[in-house]
């Protein structure tokens, strides 16, 4: 099995509740999750990745990361 690096960013955000997320999100695809704590946003965000990158053609793949 091979592995991909891509750009991760994770960052609070206040709901309007007063609640805070954590909003998760890879750069570089576009793709973006969110979770209670930062380990269940980035958990949240590589299970994101990984079904968008078993889904996606190699042509939407390439398009992505061409962008």
């Amino acid at each position: 099995m091979s592995s991909l690096d891509f750009a991760v960013e994770i960052e609070p955000e206040r709901l309007s509740t007063g609640e805070t997320i954590y909003v998760a999100s890879c750069t570089e695809l576009d793709i973006p999750s969110q979770g209670a704590t930062v380990e269940e946003a980035r958990q949240n965000l590589v299970e994101a990745l990984t079904l968008w990158l078993e889904t996606a053609s190699p042509h939407e793949i390439g398009e992505a990361l061409s962008s």
